[in-house]
C-alpha cells in the first residue's frame, strides 16, 4: 500500500497497517481522526466530507511521496473519508513505516500537515440547532493547525466544491492545450514563495495570484514609499508607510478569492530562509540585493526546490531559472561568490523606468507557471538577457560549475531534449507507440483494476524507492501511475541519471477512455 486515496466506504486501519508492514521496517506510526460529537461548544450530530477528486487525489499523492523522499521512510499511505459520516467514524487515516520510529513520527505529522494545508475538501458540520455550511479545509487549514483539531471549525464558508471551483474565471488558459482542466487543478495545487514584493515582485504576485496558484507567500520587511509608486502600482499613496507584504496580500485576496496568501513581514534572511522556502513548492526571488538573492539560492539549492532569479539594471535585466536536476547550474555556479552590494547600484542609485522591472517581474511569473504546469520539459539551462531599450533578448548557456559546492562529482548529464510526458486516449494506442509500459502503482491499487485492464511489467514506486527494485536502463519506456503524479516525478528523476527514452502517461489511468 501506499500514496493517497480517498474512500465513500468507512476507513480500515487493520488492513491498511498490514499493507504497510515491511521486514526491514522497526518503526510504525499513524494517526486516526474521528468525527466528535461537540465543537466549540455545538453539539454535533453528524458530518459530510466533499472533494474536488482529481485535484485532491494527485495533491494527496504528491505528499506522500515528499514525506517518503524527505524523511527515508519505507511506505506511507494516507486514506480521507468523503461522503456522510456518523459520530465516531473514522474520517482520515495516515500511516508510515520506517527503518526507525524518529522518521516514522516525523513523516507522520508531515503528511496530516500538509493534507490540511493544501487539499481541495470540504465539510459541513450538522449541529442540533443548524449547520456551519460547506466550509473549505484548503482556505482555513491555518486556524484548523492553529487550534490542532482534527475537524476544526473554520472561520470562513465556501460555496459547495462544485461552485467554489468555477468561482474565478480560468477560461481563457484552461482553453490552451497544454493547460486544460488538469493543469488548472496543478496551480489551485501549487504553494510559491515570491521573496520582494517591490518591482519585481509585484508583476510576480499579480500574474500569479490571477492564474489561480493555490497557496502564495510574501516576504517582504519593507514599508511602501512614495518612490516606489511610479514601478509598483499595486500600491497608492493611501499605502504609505504600511508593510509591503501586508497590502500585497490584501491586493492579491481582492484579486482572486480562491487563493490562499500569506504575507511575512520579515526580510529574508540566514536564521529564517529555510524554514520559509521548506514550505512551498517553487520560489520566485524578486528583491534588488545580492545578500538575499544568494541567501535564496542556496536554501533552495538544500531544500531541492525549483526557482527562478531576475535583476535589473536601469534599461536590462537577466532571467535564471534554477531546477533540482544534477546538471542544472544554481547562481553561485556562474558567480562562485556574491557581488557586494553597491558593487552593482539598485533601482534608488541608478535609476529605474517601470517598464523594465514590469517586464523581467512577467518573464519570471511565465518561468513559475512552466515550471508549475510541466511546460519546460526539456528546456536546457541559461540565462537570459533583455534590453528594453533595443528589444534585444539573449539566451546565453548556463553550465553547471566544476568548483560549485553543490555539484555531483562524475556527474555530467546532458539536459534531456524529449517532452517528459506522452499523452495517449487508450491504453491500446499507448501499446501501439513502442514503448515498453512500467506500472508504477502499488499491487492494492492494480488490486481494484477491471478485467480487461492488464499492464505485465509493474515495478511498485515503494520498491524503486526503497532500493528493492530497480528500474532497467536500456529500452523506451511509458510510465504509467493512477494520475501521472508520480510517474512524472519518476520520469524526472530518471532523466536527470541520463535515461533519455523514459516517458510518464499524462493524467495517468485516469485521464485514458474506458
Amino acid at each position: 500500500m501506499g500514496g493517497f486515496s480517498l474512500s465513500s466506504a468507512p476507513l480500515e486501519p487493520e488492513r491498511y497497517r498490514e499493507a504497510l508492514e515491511d521486514p526491514g521496517a522497526g518503526g510504525y506510526a499513524s494517526f486516526e481522526g474521528w468525527v466528535r460529537d461537540l465543537n466549540e461548544g455545538r453539539t454535533v450530530r453528524r458530518l459530510e466530507y466533499e472533494a474536488y477528486e482529481s485535484l485532491a487525489v494527485s495533491e494527496g499523492e504528491r505528499i506522500v511521496a515528499e514525506a517518503v523522499a524527505r524523511f527515508g521512510v519505507t511506505r506511507a499511505a494516507c486514506v480521507h473519508r468523503v461522503g456522510s459520516l456518523g459520530i465516531g467514524e473514522l474520517a482520515v487515516w495516515v500511516g508510515v513505516s520506517a527503518a526507525h520510529r524518529g522518521e516514522a513520527f516525523a513523516a507522520c505529522r508531515y503528511i496530516i500537515d500538509e493534507v490540511k494545508h493544501r487539499l481541495p475538501i470540504w465539510k459541513k458540520e450538522h449541529y442540533s440547532d443548524g449547520d456551519s455550511g460547506w466550509v473549505n479545509c484548503e482556505r482555513c487549514a491555518a486556524a484548523a493547525h492553529d487550534h490542532d483539531h482534527d475537524h476544526g471549525h473554520s472561520q470562513r464558508a465556501s460555496p459547495s466544491p462544485a461552485s467554489a471551483a468555477a468561482g474565478h474565471d480560468y477560461s481563457r488558459q484552461i482553453a490552451l492545450p497544454e493547460v486544460g482542466a488538469a493543469g488548472q487543478a496543478r496551480l489551485a495545487a501549487a504553494s510559491v514563495l515570491v521573496v520582494g514584493a517591490g518591482g519585481l515582485g509585484v508583476p510576480v504576485l499579480q500574474y500569479l495570484a490571477a492564474a489561480g496558484i493555490g497557496r502564495i507567500g510574501i516576504v517582504d520587511g519593507d514599508v511602501v514609499e512614495e518612490s516606489n509608486l511610479h514601478r509598483q502600482p499595486l500600491y497608492g499613496w493611501a499605502d504609505v508607510g504600511r508593510p509591503k507584504a501586508a497590502v500585497a496580500a490584501e491586493r492579491l485576496r481582492a484579486l482572486n478569492r480562491d487563493v490562499r496568501v500569506e504575507a511575512f513581514e520579515v526580510h529574508a534572511s540566514a536564521g529564517n530562509v529555510d524554514e520559509l522556502v521548506a514550505h512551498h513548492d517553487l520560489v520566485v526571488e524578486c528583491t534588488d540585493n545580492f545578500r538575499a538573492k544568494f541567501l535564496v539560492n542556496d536554501a533552495v539549492v538544500r531544500a531541492l526546490k525549483p526557482a527562478v532569479f531576475a535583476s535589473v539594471h536601469q534599461y536590462e535585466g537577466q532571467v535564471q531559472a534554477y531546477r533540482p536536476l544534477p546538471h542544472w547550474p544554481c547562481l553561485r555556479c556562474l558567480w562562485p561568490e556574491a557581488p557586494r552590494d553597491g558593487l552593482v547600484g539598485n533601482c534608488a542609485q541608478a535609476g529605474v523606468l517601470g517598464p523594465v522591472p514590469a517586464t523581467l517581474g512577467a518573464l519570471q511569473a511565465m518561468q513559475a507557471l512552466k515550471r508549475l504546469l510541466g511546460l519546460d520539459a526539456g528546456e536546457t539551462p541559461a540565462l537570459v538577457t533583455v534590453d528594453l531599450l533595443t528589444l534585444e533578448t539573449r539566451r546565453l548557456a548556463a553550465r553547471r560549475h566544476p568548483a560549485c559546492d553543490h555539484e555531483h562529482p562524475g556527474e555530467d548529464v546532458p539536459p534531456a531534449e524529449a517532452p517528459l510526458e506522452r499523452e495517449f486516449t487508450t491504453l491500446a494506442e499507448a501499446l501501439e507507440s513502442g514503448l515498453e509500459l512500467v506500472d508504477i502503482r502499488e499491487a492494492w491499487e492494480r488490486a481494484h483494476d477491471p478485467p480487461g485492464l492488464q499492464i505485465p511489467a509493474h515495478l511498485p514506486l515503494s520498491e524503486l524507492m526503497s532500493g528493492r527494485a530497480e528500474f532497467p536502463s536500456d529500452g523506451r519506456y511509458l510510465i504509467i501511475c493512477a494520475h501521472g503524479v508520480r510517474s512524472l516525478s519518476l520520469t524526472e528523476h530518471l532523466r536527470s541519471l541520463g535515461q533519455a527514452e523514459v516517458y510518464s502517461l499524462r493524467g495517468g489511468l485516469a485521464a485514458l477512455r474506458s
